[in-house]
């Protein structure tokens, strides 16, 4: 039995870090709160997190990058549904505008090797329905094009994977239809150009930002832009910041 004073000459993070213990040992054996959505006025944004503001209570819930293109300003009401992470030592919001986009995050993180902040890396770097369409048609070069995802691990998302995206609106296609070619050759267009930013000295997460700003443009156009046209268009854009 302990006999000195509980936290006699210990510091205040190490106080913390007993309370925060003593907190989660309170969950053994019992399934915590989870916050599924949240609904206020945003505090504060990055393209990584988004401090939302309910009721005075500010949350910090970790987004994609495509989720934090899509908010509103600062200030604006916003709704996010959420997923809640639960460790020994942390709980952890991550927020989509879109559920698709929640429910294929859940998929990714059963897959071995993938926890939520590669997930949300993932995410950033290719829209649902596309990256769907990748793991269905085992387009293994436009997903290793992603901000790290290796070889083994594209591998990984096929197998385990290959059989459940089916489910999601767009991203029903069959290996070697005409739809699954046709999404093979965008994406490798699309894949050539991220590698050429960035051996130019762009980091993935800008030349892929850049880029999907280029084809948003382009599909209100109807067209589909060459590898060169899509370079010259990405740089523009990064120009013009």
């Amino acid at each position: 039995m302990r006999t000195t004073p509980l936290f006699k000459g210990e510091s205040a993070h190490d106080r913390y870090r007993a309370a925060r213990r003593s907190f989660f040992h309170g969950f053994a054996g019992i399934d915590p709160p989870m916050i599924a959505t949240l609904n206020g006025l945003i505090f504060a944004k990055t393209p990584t997190a988004v401090i939302i503001d309910v009721n005075g209570v500010g949350y910090e819930v970790f987004i994609s990058s495509r989720t934090y293109d899509v908010l509103p300003v600062t200030g604006a009401t916003c709704f996010l549904f959420v997923q809640t992470m639960v460790r020994e030592d942390a709980i952890t919001l991550y927020g989509f505008r879109e559920k698709e986009e929640k429910e294929l995050f859940l998929l990714l993180v059963t897959v071995s090797g993938i926890g939520p902040k590669l997930a949300l890396t993932i995410l950033s770097g290719i829209a649902v329905n596309d990256l769907c369409r990748a793991i269905t048609v085992k387009d293994h070069s436009r997903l290793t094009a992603l901000p790290g995802v290796g070889k083994k691990t594209a591998q990984r998302l096929c197998m385990e994977l290959g059989e459940k995206v089916g489910g999601f609106a767009g991203a029903v296609v069959t290996e070697g239809s005409s739809e699954a070619a046709l999404g093979v050759v965008e994406n490798q267009v699309v894949a050539d150009a991220a590698s050429a930013l960035v051996n130019l000295g762009y980091p993935q997460y800008t030349a892929w930002q850049a880029l999907r700003a280029v084809q948003k443009q382009s599909a209100e156009d109807g067209r589909l832009p060459k590898v060169e046209d899509l370079i010259r268009l990405a740089l523009q854009s990064l120009a013009g910041k």
